[in-house]
Order: C-alpha cells, then sequence, then structure tokens
C-alpha cells in the first residue's frame, strides 16, 4: 500500500511551528516560569527519547526464528505461518502478545455484553490489553503502509474473533497462538501458564527471519508494564492532567460506572 499525494515541506512546516514567546491567556509570571522550567525538561526527555530510539534501532540481529510457527486466523480460522505475516516489500513485524485468558488472579469486571460476556471470567480478555488494542485498532490502517502487525492471543480463535466483533476491531490482524509455542518462546506466558503482555518486533532479510527488540523493561527489576506506553495512549493523556494515572491498580475496564 503506497502513500498518496507529496510529502509536505518540514522545514516550512517547523518554521510555521516556532514561536519562542508563547503565553496564553490569563497566565501569571509565577507559572510561566515553571512552565519555561518544565521546557527545559520536556527538551531533554525528547533528547533522551530520540536518543534511546536510536539506540533501538541500532541493536545488532538478534536471533533467527527457529521455527515457522502455525497461528490460526481469529476471521476465518485459516492456518498462518509466521512468514506469512511479511507482505510483500515490508520486511518489519511488530507482534503484541494479548492477555486472552486474562491474569488469572485479575478481578475486573469483564465483558459487558455479547458472547464474550458468557465466559467464565478467568477465561475472558485482559481489559488492559484491550484498551492497547482499542488502539492499534485505529492506529492499524496508517502503519499499514509501513510494516506488518499483528496481535496473538491463547485463546481459540473463534472466541478471538467473536471478541473483534464485538469491539470493532476490523483493521487489525489478529490470531490464536493457542496450538503453537511462540507466546512461550517470547515470554508472553509464563511456565504456569499465565499470559503476558508483550510486544515483539522481527525483521525478515536473506538470512531468515530475524528477532530485534522486545519490551524487556516489563522484566527488569522495578519493571512495570510501561514499556508499553508507547503504543497505549490513555496513558500519555493521563500524564498530561493534574490528575496523572493514579495508582493505575484497577485501571483500565470493560465497564465503567
Amino acid at each position: 500500500m503506497a502513500i498518496k499525494g507529496s510529502p509536505r515541506d518540514m522545514k516550512k512546516w517547523l518554521e510555521l511551528l516556532l514561536d519562542p514567546n508563547i503565553q496564553f491567556p490569563g497566565e501569571s509570571s509565577e507559572y510561566r516560569r515553571a512552565r519555561n522550567q518544565l521546557l527545559e525538561s520536556e527538551r531533554e526527555l525528547r533528547r533522551m527519547h530520540q536518543q534511546v530510539a536510536a539506540q533501538r534501532r541500532a541493536l545488532p540481529l538478534g536471533g533467527v526464528l527457529q521455527g515457522d510457527y502455525v497461528f490460526e486466523s481469529a476471521a476465518d480460522g485459516s492456518q498462518v505461518r509466521f512468514s506469512e505475516l511479511f507482505a510483500p516489500g515490508k520486511d518489519t513485524l511488530v507482534i503484541y502478545n494479548m492477555m486472552f485468558p486474562r491474569w488469572s488472579q485479575d478481578p475486573r469486571a469483564g465483558a459487558p455484553g455479547g458472547e464474550t460476556a458468557l465466559l467464565p471470567l478467568v477465561e475472558q480478555p485482559c481489559p488492559s490489553c484491550t484498551s492497547i488494542v482499542d488502539g492499534l485498532e485505529g492506529a492499524a490502517f496508517h502503519l499499514a503502509a509501513r510494516i506488518n502487525l499483528a496481535v496473538v492471543a491463547k485463546t481459540s480463535p473463534d472466541r478471538l474473533g467473536t471478541y473483534a466483533q464485538e469491539r470493532g476491531w476490523h483493521n487489525i490482524r489478529l490470531l490464536s497462538s493457542r496450538n503453537n509455542t511462540f507466546n512461550r518462546d517470547y515470554h508472553g506466558e509464563t511456565p504456569e501458564g499465565e499470559q503476558l503482555p508483550v510486544l515483539n518486533v522481527f525483521s525478515r532479510d536473506e538470512d531468515g527471519i530475524h528477532h530485534r527488540w522486545a519490551s524487556e523493561l516489563t522484566f527488569a527489576p522495578g519493571g512495570d508494564t510501561s514499556s508499553l506506553d508507547p503504543i497505549w495512549p490513555i496513558w500519555g493523556a493521563l500524564d498530561m492532567t493534574p490528575e496523572g494515572r493514579g495508582d493505575g491498580a484497577g485501571y483500565p475496564s470493560l465497564q465503567y460506572e
């Protein structure tokens, strides 16, 4: 899928954005001083973000894929090999491991209706993973011009396809990994069978398919799932508010009062 039209002139666009004396109605001098100090921190954060992204891109090739995993499509139940997830001309693949079923000790509300709501709670999808895939669904249309994207889950293709219909997911490629070891091999599953939220990146070249990166920060000491923030827009929005994220213990959910 090629991008239509012509690219915008980024130099002119950046010139349009430049405003070194920006102010907002009614702000105090105290606010402006504090905001300018924060602005310097934000600029440093941007620099660090760019540096980390460059380090990520510069990683050497990871391990070669050991086998051509066979998945089941949530769309029609057909078998799909890992190698078939690469479209012609697109040699990068991003895979998100969705927790479906959810963590066995997750007490958050289940699906509000439909066939998924009839499943035992422990067999239903994770609310947090659902919110991530909600965001990827909107982005998938645009990402398809550059990369391959898929979401895998351990549940059956029928359950995954039904849930996709209930959520209105039409753009994202959904695959069942119930009959292969992909989740276990790439740290989307514990030895006890609990599902984990993991993002993995692969690339294809003449030497085969290589692993390139994973959201390993989740597993580091003091880790959490913030390594998924780049594809999880709700936290970015909350971080800009006075309330922030809160403790995050019960958010997000599949039902709200």
